[in-house]
């Protein structure tokens, strides 16, 4: 580890829970003074100082109007192209890229563009749960892809997903990977599993590459289109800067539109409004500069995921916890524990620890937590404590 690197180690620990009790976001804002917050899924490490000053830099020039961009393609266009290359070995073409708000913004635009209502749409499950919702509200049909827990981590059958794509008229894949709540990053040999059957079944594959950046090694995140040409002709690929550099609130995302007929559409729609200008001065700083950032974030919640791993085989072992091959984000299965139904009210009952409920994400989630451990190490620990002191207690006024 660089000097550098255990420099940045030692600011994180610093950063205390009064601290963090003082920011105006909605994960520490909006909870009760005496909560810990866990299921945001924001970040709570400071933004990398190249972005600060690449925003700062646009500030100080005292315009916030309408942004020039050559033929209306922000600078983003090319910087994800490269990043695409350096990263993942996939060369996309800049042309084909297109910005939008948020990846499920981008997400549900390219669902519209590409369903009629009643069509089936697949989806591995547990599921990020605004993507059940949004399939509900166009009037699609969502075809369930179950994750299995073996002890090996969560698989899925691809033979399953086959038959299903064949006999409820699947139209569309919506592929998160690395996955969210589950956090797997899928091999080549699974991604081309699904390539098959989108290939058979003449699916377009909305691509929700959203965590990428935040996979562990060994594990390697594939884009779904660098796979094959022909692959990446029916993929729309999204990605962004959210919640690798902790910037959400910036509302900026770039999503890589591989159907021509799709970017005919895109083409044909109204102008709509610009990404913001900040938002995207920040991805491209982000993108650009603040490599060392990311690599350091990376290697403290590698820790803090195994911290996890440990603390809850020596004092929760009730609970199943496969380690996420990528995000920050911990799949909690508590259905041993014997809290109830409801193992997010409990601990927030009991513990005064806010989890998302695994009800979020069905199918699939009942009976599981998802706990956001890109926090500081000190406030994990006081997490975790409070969760397995909550379940202590009780076992010992039982015996």
């Amino acid at each position: 580890m660089r000097a550098s690197q255990r420099a940045r180690y030692l600011i994180f620990d610093r950063l205390d829970e009064r601290t963090l009790r003082c920011r105006p976001g909605v994960k520490w804002g909006a909870s009760a003074p005496d909560v810990l917050p866990a299921s945001i899924a924001d970040m709570d490490f400071p933004v990398a100082e190249p972005i600060l000053a690449s925003v700062r830099d646009y500030l100080a020039q005292g315009d916030l109007g309408y942004p020039h961009w050559t033929d209306n393609a922000s600078p983003l266009r090319a910087a994800f192209a490269q990043r695409m290359s350096a990263r993942y070995g996939w060369f996309p073409a800049p042309e084909h890229v297109r910005e939008f708000t948020d990846v499920t913004h981008a997400v549900r635009t390219a669902l519209e563009l590409s369903t009629q209502p009643g069509d089936g749409v697949a989806i591995h499950t547990p599921a990020f749960g605004p993507f059940p919702e949004m399939i509900r509200q166009l009037g699609l049909r969502m075809v369930p892809i179950p994750l299995f827990g073996t002890p090996d981590g969560w698989v899925f059958d691809a033979d399953d997903f086959a038959s299903r794509a064949a006999r409820e008229g699947c139209r569309v894949l919506i592929l998160v990977n690395p996955h969210n709540p589950t956090g797997r990053v899928f091999t080549r040999a699974e991604l081309a599993a699904l390539g098959e059957v989108a290939e058979r079944h003449d699916l377009t594959v909305i691509s929700d590459d959203l965590h990428a950046d935040l996979t562990y090694a060994p594990h390697r995140h594939l884009p779904f289109a660098s796979l094959d040409p022909a692959l990446e002709a029916r993929t729309v690929t999204m990605y962004s800067a959210s919640k690798a550099y902790n910037l959400a609130g910036m509302r900026c995302a770039v999503g890589h539109v591989g159907p021509s007929t799709l970017r005919e559409k895109l083409a044909a729609m109204p102008a709509g409004p610009n990404v913001n200008v900040l938002g995207m001065r920040a991805s491209l700083a982000a993108w650009t500069e603040a490599s060392d950032w990311l690599d350091t974030v990376v290697g403290y919640l590698d820790d803090n995921r195994r911290l996890i791993g440990s603390l809850l085989a020596e004092r929760l072992p009730e609970v199943r916890y496969h380690p996420p091959e990528a995000t920050y984000l911990a799949w909690l299965d508590c259905r041993a524990l014997g809290c109830g139904d409801d193992p997010a009210g409990y601990f927030l009952e009991r513990a005064r620890v806010e989890l998302a409920a695994g009800t979020k994400y069905n199918p699939g989630g009942d009976g599981f937590v998802r706990l956001n451990f890109g926090t500081t190490t000190p406030v994990l620990r006081a997490i975790l404590d409070r969760m397995t002191d909550s379940v202590a207690v009780p076992r010992r006024l039982a015996s």
